[in-house]
């Protein structure tokens, strides 16, 4: 077989060179590379994490706690690891619409379509072509998996853990989604990334619920994300008023970030914001069924949490709008199939109207009411 110049040339350019062009090329905008054969000082944080039940009701964290302990505890034939990023810096003010308490705030992430099912297709695309290329064995994963990206991502020089224990790049913020794929391949490294917070405290001051227990410690209990998201029951009454109208997730660590004013806006159109979920009227929320709800949240993230959870979300930023109107969007849910959804209602309702108004409805529901919860929401939420 004859070897061309062309050939020579092209197999002197370093394998990392080669993924990198090749994962650039496929949307993402950062590649980099580390060992994973290392001492891996992260699994001693997340066991802490785990230890003292800041994790809340993911006991999945819990469950896996074993294969997050290192990278190969994942996959012990694993060498090296490619972490990428993909940027979803927003072009607009995040926090702006907290200022509108009628209208709806959803985590820029969530305003575009679903991340994971985006990042996992270009992941198994440059997996197909690296095995192709260079052989070898190799793994993908999104953050569903149990595998510690951000130490990871840190590690191989994207960027660093801030304060509010996500990952701030020096290029693109506090806006990045994370890939990463485990290969039996002997990859040179990247160097590791290191800490430039410095003392800037603001993602920890700005948190409405005080969910950083200390700087780079998050109690997720506390969280507005983990509170919208993964809690199932009803939002523990503490926190419900500093939601606000915050109804999935919570931006205001990541928006308030200094690094946030060298990030570029995300150029692709799926990683951009629906219009429709930028800052959508509570009112119109409130009144989804779940197949509206479907609908309205297809190909989202939005729709993993079903209509109930959500509307139990909307409602509660119903009740802190303190716009009487809104009233009667409330007392209609006092009749939702979900209990979850009456509780929330019955909440709403004590804030947005008087102790008369709301013990007249009151004399109308609590009787037929079955479900305990709901029956303590009608007992505690009585207007002073």
């Amino acid at each position: 077989m004859t070897i061309s110049t062309s050939d020579r040339a092209c197999d002197l350019i370093r394998p990392e060179s080669q993924i990198r062009e090749a994962a650039l090329a496929l949307g993402f905008d950062l590649c980099r590379f580390t060992k994973i054969d290392e001492a891996w000082p992260a699994s001693a944080r997340f066991a802490e994490f785990i230890d003292a039940g800041r994790h809340g009701e993911m006991a999945w964290l819990a469950e896996t706690a074993g294969r997050r302990a290192h990278p190969r505890a994942m996959w012990a034939d694993a060498r090296s690891a490619i972490v990428l990023g993909m940027n979803y810096g927003p072009d607009h003010d995040p926090l702006a619409v907290l200022a509108e308490p009628t209208r709806a705030t959803i985590s820029v992430y969530a305003q575009g379509d679903d991340y994971h099912e985006l990042i996992k297709s270009r992941l198994k695309a440059l997996a197909r072509w690296l095995q192709a290329k260079f052989g070898g064995e190799l793994k993908v994963f999104v953050d569903t998996a149990p595998l510690l990206e951000k130490p990871l991502a840190e590690q191989a020089g994207l960027g660093w853990q801030g304060k509010h224990t996500n990952l701030v790049s020096q290029e693109f913020g506090s806006w990045l989604f994370l890939g990463s794929i485990l290969t039996t391949l002997e990859l040179a490294p990247d160097a590791a990334e290191t800490m430039h917070c410095g003392t800037c405290r603001a993602c920890l001051d700005v948190c409405p619920t005080n969910a950083f227990t200390a700087p780079f410690q998050l109690d997720a209990r506390r969280c507005i994300s983990y509170l919208t998201i993964e809690l199932k029951g009803p939002i523990p009454r503490e926190f419900r008023e500093a939601l606000g109208n915050r109804i999935y997730g919570c931006d205001d660590c990541l928006a308030v970030c200094p690094w946030n004013k060298f990030a570029a806006v995300a150029a692709e159109q799926k990683l951009q914001a629906r219009q429709a979920l930028r800052a959508p009227s509570l009112a119109d929320l409130a009144r989804l069924d779940d197949a509206a709800f479907r609908a309205l949240f297809a190909k989202s993230p939005v729709k993993r949490i079903g209509r109930d959870r959500f509307v139990r979300n909307v409602l509660y930023a119903i009740g802190n709008s303190g716009e009487p109107a809104l009233a009667a969007e409330a007392e209609r849910l006092l009749d939702d199939a979900s209990p979850l959804v009456r509780g929330a209602a019955v909440w709403a309702l004590g804030r947005l109207v008087d102790a008369e108004a709301f013990k007249g409805v009151r004399a109308k529901h609590h009787r037929a009411e079955p479900d305990a919860s709901v029956l303590e929401e009608w007992s505690d939420s009585t207007p002073d």
